[in-house]
């Protein structure tokens, strides 16, 4: 069973209070290695939560704004080649000579 975040945190001080008491330890050496444990932390938690923001946009159905924007290039670009080829196809009016 894994441990849970609090009781990960509470162990961890308790480890470096240890060292930091038995002198295996420096207090600004615990600082360190305390600011390095903090920003993996704040890393995880930051990948954890782009996933659950990701997951629930998928399953609400919205799109991505690289994906809409792709298709909004593609979109222009496709209206572009219509116009082109209505030009191309268009028959030309003759004047009717009466």
């Amino acid at each position: 069973m894994a441990k849970s975040p609090i009781s990960e945190l509470f162990s961890t001080l308790r480890s470096y209070a240890q060292k930091l008491s038995d002198g295996e330890r420096t207090p600004s050496e615990i600082a360190s290695a305390l600011n390095d444990w903090a920003h993996e932390s704040a890393e995880s938690v930051r990948g954890k939560i782009h996933e659950e923001v990701e997951t629930a946009v998928l399953k609400m159905g919205f799109v991505k704004r690289e994906e809409f924007e792709a298709l909004a290039i593609e979109v222009s670009s496709l209206k572009k080649e219509l116009k082109k080829s209505a030009k191309k196809s268009a028959p030309t009016k003759k004047a009717v000579k009466r």
